[in-house]
């Protein structure tokens, strides 16, 4: 089950209850400091924004999940399927996902539409970004088989976690798109046809394996609720980014306590 925590200084999804071993969530647009049209927690720093506003939203946000600023790996983000391995913090340019058995690393991709998926194995944690090109390209089962490379387990012994994302309520597309994915994650109405990028995801990493049970969805649409996400395509690309975050805890971080809110 995954909780808005939306009274908290900071509102994030959260997984409930914590989970002892690492940390999971995806930050909204609340609790920041930048201003209009990227108010107010926006963490992309390619987007328009004073940096210095960026950087303090950072602060806030993986402060308030008891992870440390200054451990932080992020990814370029080309659209396309490279899975970098980290183990320090840094940027890491032209890889749309990232896996760390590192604890206290935090790792973070960075959406206004697309798919933020998090991954947890025991000793291992991964994020990774995956719009309609990557979702075309397998990037959620390459970061699956990644992850379970890389902690020594099986799929079944993996959990994913979908964010935020753009939803088939919301997200039109033409034929040359439709045309690449399974009927089944395409809705049509009135001639037009809509894309459910996170039925896409399911279907792929259940086909590698994972659990029914073990995909976990916000069920949240950037697009739809304009108080709470950035949308590219809503906002006609003058907006901010969310944050999709996984970390391994330390061992002498337990889980912040939340302070209430959706649950879904």
């Amino acid at each position: 089950m995954w909780t808005l925590d939306s009274a908290a200084t900071v509102p994030a999804w959260r997984s409930a209850p914590a989970d002892p071993a690492c940390v999971l969530a995806f930050s909204t647009r609340r609790g920041g400091v930048s201003a209009a049209p990227r108010d107010s927690l926006n963490l992309g720093l390619s987007c328009g924004d004073r940096p210095e506003s960026v950087l303090e939203n950072r602060r806030r946000l993986l402060e308030s999940l008891a992870l440390d600023p200054g451990a932080l790996a992020t990814a370029g983000q080309v659209h396309g399927t490279r899975i970098c391995s980290v183990s320090r913090p840094g940027h890491e340019p032209g890889c749309d996902a990232l896996l760390t058995l590192t604890p206290g690393l935090a790792l973070a991709v960075a959406t206004a539409d697309c798919m933020s998926l998090l991954y947890a194995a025991p000793g291992a944690v991964a994020t990774a970004h995956a719009g309609w090109r990557g979702a075309a390209a397998g990037m959620p089962t390459a970061t699956l088989h990644a992850l379970c490379a890389a902690a020594g387990v099986s799929a079944d012994a993996v959990r994913v976690a979908l964010g935020p994302c753009i939803r088939a309520c919301c997200y039109e597309v033409g034929p040359e798109v439709a045309g690449r994915f399974p009927a089944s994650a395409v809705r049509t109405a009135e001639g037009r046809s809509y894309l459910d990028l996170p039925a896409v995801a399911r279907l792929q990493l259940l086909e590698a394996g994972l659990p029914p049970g073990a995909f976990e969805d916000t069920g949240a649409c950037t697009a739809c609720e304009p108080y709470w996400y950035f949308s590219h395509r809503r906002d006609a690309g003058r907006t901010g980014r969310l944050w999709g975050l996984a970390a391994l805890r330390p061992g002498d971080h337990p889980p912040p306590e939340s302070t209430g809110g959706r649950r879904l």
